[in-house]
């Protein structure tokens, strides 16, 4: 089986080491010239076009996607190829979109911040007088891991010249505005949906951010956690969605956790970095798990393997990796990228037999080291 990947970064990595050992091979479409999954597979060094996405078609039995932003009109042409393209171009578009997004899953009933749509300092100033302070000003499109993000703490904000012109940059495209969530927690739904309609789901993760990017996950394994309210909001949230979008693959959702209601903040129609526990800490990993749904072949048990798991991702540093391996339950991922501050270049996950054990781990000197505190 001949599996076509657009994009060649980390996610499209694992999704090969987990392929490989279900014998399928791979081919990467990436306009990097070093990306960390070329060494897995054919790598085509070409833009994300349409002449590009097509070639990888023809020469691939299914084509599934580790990275979204693909130009809309590149997805609209695919659109009669579908069949081939798990998930399906559309759950892509909303996914690109996050006023297409957040009007998608307020159709479905879901709790979300307020929100608006604006695309001028006028309707920003309109918009705030409803939604109220702190707000967030984001890019329609594109942005991750913090950036295309203005926050606005205070109607004084926009009187200070630097933010006023941070403002208007970001306004020069369409933009949303929405409040600013007290949250209790961070939590992350990845499920996954066969192209028979059959469909796993792995536990809720409680995730950590700093500076705008994922710093830790840990999933709820406690068999009471795993039934409480809001496992059965998520999880049903999540069954809803994939149906009616006929979804085929991995789905991460991620959500504010206020006063014990699930709020949604964004999704990703794509394996999902805070699903990268699942490889030693699930029975089937979500990245074969998406490999047997594209493919049509049976899902997998998401069970969790222990009592507690936790994900670290290693962010613009580069570790002593003997001292780390020299852990107990501590498992390395390195992505083979260039070292530089702010870019995730690895994760580690801990497996443990208590929740005390996973702590003692996590306080050893060289997780002081490489993550700090």
């Amino acid at each position: 089986m001949k599996i076509g990947v657009v994009g060649g970064g980390q996610l499209g990595r694992m999704l090969a080491l987990a392929g490989h050992q279900l014998g399928f091979s791979f081919s990467f479409l990436d306009p990097s010239e070093a990306s960390p999954a070329q060494t897995l597979g054919t790598h085509h060094q070409n833009p994300f076009s349409e002449t590009s996405i097509r070639a990888l078609l023809a020469s691939s039995d299914y084509v599934t996607w580790e990275f979204e932003n693909v130009p809309p009109e590149v997805l609209a042409s695919l659109s009669s190829e579908a069949p081939l393209i798990r998930p399906s171009p559309h759950a892509l578009e909303i996914a690109q979109d996050r006023l297409l997004e957040k009007d998608f899953f307020a159709s479905l009933g879901a709790e979300l911040p307020r929100y608006a749509a604006v695309q001028s300092l006028e309707q920003l100033s309109t918009a705030l007088q409803e939604i109220g302070y702190p707000a967030i000003l984001k890019t329609r499109r594109l942005g991750y891991d913090g950036k295309g993000q203005l926050i606005i703490s205070s109607p004084s904000c926009l009187k200070d010249p630097a933010l006023h012109r941070a403002a208007s940059l970001l306004l020069s495209a369409p933009c949303i505005v929405e409040e600013m969530v007290a949250f209790d927690r961070e939590l992350s739904s990845i499920g996954v949906r066969g192209a028979d309609g059959s469909f796993e789901w792995y536990p809720l993760t409680i995730n950590t951010h700093r500076k705008g990017i994922l710093y830790r996950s840990t999933p709820l394994t406690s068999a009471e956690t795993l039934a409480d309210s809001i496992s059965l909001q998520a999880r049903s949230l999540m069954m809803k969605a994939m149906e009616t979008l006929s979804y085929v693959g991995v789905l991460a959702i991620e959500f504010f956790e206020r006063d014990g209601t699930l709020l949604v903040n964004e999704c990703a129609p794509r394996v999902h970095n805070s699903g990268h526990w699942t490889i030693e800490g699930a029975i089937t990993s979500q990245f074969e798990n998406h490999l047997r749904a594209v493919t049509g072949l049976p899902l997998g048990a998401t069970s969790p393997r222990a009592a507690a798991i936790a994900m670290r991702n290693i962010i613009g540093t580069e570790p002593n990796i003997p001292e780390l391996l020299a852990l107990p339950g501590v498992h390395l991922h390195w992505y083979g990228k260039e070292v530089r501050p702010g870019r995730k270049v690895g994760h580690v996950t801990i497996i443990a037999d208590s929740p005390a054990a996973l702590a003692s781990i996590e306080e050893s000197p060289v997780f002081d080291t490489i993550f700090g505190r």
